[in-house]
């Protein structure tokens, strides 16, 4: 038995071959102006009522959800960012009385961050006013939809920030 000649139809993409997520990235990019155009980020902080900048505000968001006081080096590596960065906003945020700092009870040398107790509740207020408009979003969606998109963006965030920390472990080309 002879191989058909290859005709037009042998040229579509097969598993594998990064056509499936080439297809994704305009809508990657479409999301990601959405949000930044639509200044999703500002309305937020607005309608919570914090006077924070955006990288500020960011940290103080990362501190309440570890849920444990972090090192600076943590803070920075959780953010992916360089450590003077994470400091002199750290130094913003003690100034505004919305973190402080504590002994490390394994290392007298290191201080902790956390949030006081008017950060957790800025950033929690800023992180419900977020959730409630993603809510209004897809809230008409079926409920397996909602689901499905959760459990697919967390794998899909997780996978990529794994693929990407390769990139720091490879050596640079020339």
């Amino acid at each position: 038995m002879s191989t058909p000649p290859p005709d037009d139809r042998d040229d579509r993409s097969t598993p594998g071959d990064g056509d499936d997520i080439l297809a994704v990235m305009p809508r990657l990019a479409q999301l990601s102006n959405a949000i930044t155009r639509g200044r999703l980020v500002e309305h937020a902080i607005e309608t919570a009522g914090i006077t924070l900048d955006r990288p500020a505000l960011s940290m103080l968001v990362a501190l309440h959800l570890a849920d444990k006081p972090l090192r600076i080096s943590q803070i920075a590596e959780k953010m992916q960012v360089v450590q003077p960065h994470v400091t002199r906003q750290v130094q913003q945020l003690e100034r505004r009385g919305l973190v402080h700092r504590i002994g490390d009870p394994n290392d007298r040398r290191v201080s902790l961050i956390e949030p006081t107790a008017k950060g957790a509740t800025a950033a929690d207020r800023y992180a419900r006013t977020l959730i409630g408009w993603f809510t209004g979003a897809v809230a008409h969606w079926p409920e397996q939809d909602r689901q499905d998109l959760g459990r697919l963006l967390s794998r899909f965030a997780d996978d990529v920030t794994t693929h990407l920390s390769t990139l720091d472990d490879a050596p640079p080309s020339d």
